[in-house]
């Protein structure tokens, strides 16, 4: 008996170990942590249970049959987060690279299955340099059966993704499936094709950095949400988001007590509105200020700038926000801020998160390179996802909601529950001064003095269209609002909406225009 476990200490040890010490030191050396630290890192202390922690690879060829480590270059199990069931796989670097085979597949696929199972969110920490090579398609055939479940588990359980080393190849797809990404500087990067490969076809000098590193993935192609100066800060901020986001599809999102009062009023909210319209202001001052201690978790902060979404707490209740942003393009909706909103508003959606919109913005981009990039197609991505989502949705306009974007930015014409303004708003189907260029041309060309008779019918416009009150009286709007009592009005609101029910017709899936 002694034998049997003294075999197993040392089979142990070997699976701790990986890729053994020298690899490890490597690793260190990098700036970077190994698959079990990280685990350490992530989980509640001493909650890990690991999954096929003595599992090798089954490959005979290429002398792979004497080269077998325990485990095969990932961590998989399952532990807590904040006392809540967490599964969680890593990627080893020290074991072959992290390089993927069968096995190594069938340990992840596992994990994920149990995930599933038990309306777990499910965390991956990708340190891999790509599929397995001495495999050949098995190796292939282990991340398609990864997608698959991918595919499946999407807006059943929440699925993140830490991209804390090389993640090229195939291998993007798993995390470019999964809800959110977090890169790490200086030591992540994701691409299809690595820069050798780019420079062969099409004769482009670039470095891994520049080609797929997380500045470029967080502030140009908008793969991922979030990046880190370190693997430490990468590991806190998958912590603080799963804080918003409940287990499962069937749950609702996790409350966090609070001393902040409902009824706390903010009177720098009054002058936050300039009197201008066409002066730009910080939407984040906004959402901050009425948010639970002030605290705005804010998601794809560099990317399609104009306009904002992110997570923030109203009496201690999750909210998913999309605002556009005045200090940028004006808050126009663009290519970009369009699929950005409205992947934001569906996985909302997906996890029983309510909606709260803040609306200032005056239409669509215009421009050659919108239109010749799909704009109608792409600003129908965030019309559809804020149409069919069925949790709670208020809006609240603040200043500017010309044209279709006033449809488009959850109004009521599409389903919003609850419609707040501010005084400062303006719906309309433009600005007062393209409308009056248009509808009284010809009084325009007729008049002795074109600037004074076009000043005062501007102002006649704005006094008709460029105020909530006329909006208000159709019922398009349900209140206005002072701007200093915003927060107590949201949080009404939101009580008020708790238990909403509400299904779209029974369908296999929409046919959103991607």
């Amino acid at each position: 008996m002694s034998d049997t476990f003294e075999r197993l200490e040392r089979l142990n040890r070997e699976a701790e170990l990986g890729g053994g010490e020298e690899r490890i030191q490597k690793q260190h050396d990098r700036g970077k942590y190994t698959a079990r630290e990280r685990i350490e890192m992530l989980l509640d202390p001493g909650t890990f249970n690991e999954v096929d922690k003595l599992k090798t690879h089954r490959c005979t060829d290429f002398g792979m049959e004497d080269n077998k480590i325990p485990g095969d270059g990932v961590v998989t199990g399952y532990g807590e987060i904040d006392g809540r069931t967490i599964y969680v796989f890593a990627q080893d670097f020290t074991v072959f690279g992290g390089s993927l085979s069968q096995a190594y597949a069938e340990k992840i696929c596992k994990i994920m299955d149990l995930a599933m199972e038990t309306g777990s969110p499910l965390i991956g920490l990708n340190d891999s340099g790509g599929a397995r090579i001495q495999e050949g398609v098995n190796s292939l055939a282990g991340y398609a059966d990864i997608f698959d479940r991918n595919v499946a588990a999407s807006g059943v359980i929440p699925q993140i993704s830490a991209i804390m080393g090389p993640c090229a190849g195939g291998a993007v797809y798993s995390p470019a499936l999964t809800d959110f990404i977090c890169m790490v500087e200086d030591t992540s990067y994701m691409f299809i094709t690595g820069p050798d490969v780019v420079e062969t076809v099409t004769s482009e000098k670039v470095s891994k950095e520049e080609l797929g590193g997380p500045r470029i993935h967080n502030e140009k192609s908008g793969v991922s949400h979030f990046q880190s100066a370190d693997e430490e800060e990468c590991i806190a901020q998958v912590r603080e988001l799963l804080s918003f986001i409940p287990s499962n599809n069937t749950d609702d999102p996790p409350v966090t007590p609070t001393d902040d009062p409902v009824d706390r009023a903010d009177e720098s909210l009054t002058d936050l509105v300039p009197e201008d319209p066409s002066k730009p202001y910080d939407m984040t001052e906004l959402i901050s200020t009425v948010a639970d201690d002030q605290h705005f978790f804010e998601v794809q902060s560099e990317w399609a700038k104009n306009i904002v979404v992110g997570f923030v707490r109203l009496d201690g209740r999750p909210v998913g926000v999309v605002a556009n942003q005045p200090s940028h393009l004006a808050g126009c909706l663009d290519i970009d801020a369009s699929v950005k909103g409205a992947r934001f508003v569906r996985f909302c959606d997906s996890f029983n998160i309510p909606l709260l919109t803040f609306v200032d913005v005056p239409g669509f981009l215009p421009g050659v390179d919108q239109e010749y990039g799909g704009i109608i197609r792409q600003g129908a991505k965030l019309l559809y996802a804020f149409s069919e989502a069925t949790v709670p949705k208020i809006t609240l306009i603040t200043r500017k909601a010309y044209g279709g974007a006033y449809d488009v930015m959850s109004s009521k014409h599409i389903g919003a529950d609850i419609n707040y303004a501010f005084p400062t708003a303006e719906v309309a189907v433009m600005g007062p001064d393209g409308a009056v260029n248009i509808v009284f041309r010809e009084e325009l060309d007729e008049a002795d003095d074109t600037e004074a008779k076009k000043e005062e019918l501007v102002e006649e416009y704005r006094e008709t269209f460029a105020n909530p009150f006329r909006v208000a009286e159709l019922g398009y709007i349900d209140e206005v609002i002072k701007p200093e009592h915003t927060r107590e009005k949201l949080v009404r609101a939101l009580d008020a909406l708790e238990t909403k029910r509400a299904e779209n017709p029974p369908k296999k899936h929409g046919n959103i225009p991607l």
